[in-house]
């Protein structure tokens, strides 16, 4: 099962402690490291583990990054073709993570749907209260011990995800975090 905890104040701290490793390993390549998901959305309650999106230039060729990730002990996962645009990786190796990590190109759909999405619940507290209560609802129906049913629990938050993203659009929320600054 899913399980989802209350938000936690040292969520930011550990975000940060993160991307500073990051940045050690990745070097210049990681042009921009923001916290992602719901552990980087104040009083949101989630699933404890840190989302992370990196930034790069380029992701070809594939798996270019997989070594870099592996010294820091994370673990690629591929997802089909998705792999291709957003590869995902979480650390320790075994489940359950603590940390997840998604590298996407920089200017890419990836990189500014994400940080659409996490802005907006940011600035909409009552969305991110919609949110809680159907992550809560899919935690209670979705097991938690394979990337794959991870995957699956992600999945069924899609379009929740897409009216989100088209009520931010409406509200010219893509270019303000397309601006926003780079961590």
């Amino acid at each position: 099962m899913v399980v989802i905890i209350e938000y936690d104040a040292s969520w930011p701290v550990l975000f940060e402690e993160e991307a500073h490793r990051l940045r050690a390993v990745l070097g210049l390549a990681a042009l921009r490291i923001e916290h992602v998901g719901s552990t980087s959305i104040p009083g949101l309650a989630a699933k404890p583990v840190i989302d992370i999106q990196v930034s790069v230039a380029s992701l070809a060729p594939h798996g270019r990054y997989v070594a870099a990730m592996a010294t820091l002990g994370y673990r690629h996962v591929a997802f089909g073709d998705f792999d291709l645009v957003y590869p995902f990786f979480h650390k320790p190796i075994e489940w359950p993570s603590t940390h997840h990590v998604h590298l996407c190109e920089s200017g890419g759909q990836q990189e500014l749907e994400h940080l659409v999405f996490r802005n907006h619940l940011r600035a909409h507290p009552q969305v991110a209260a919609q949110y809680e209560a159907l992550k809560r609802d899919l935690a209670r129906t979705h097991d938690a011990s394979t990337p794959q049913s991870m995957e699956a629990y992600s999945l069924a938050k899609s379009e929740f995800v897409a009216n989100v993203l088209r009520a931010a659009e409406a509200g010219g929320a893509a270019a303000a975090a397309a601006s926003a600054p780079k961590c």
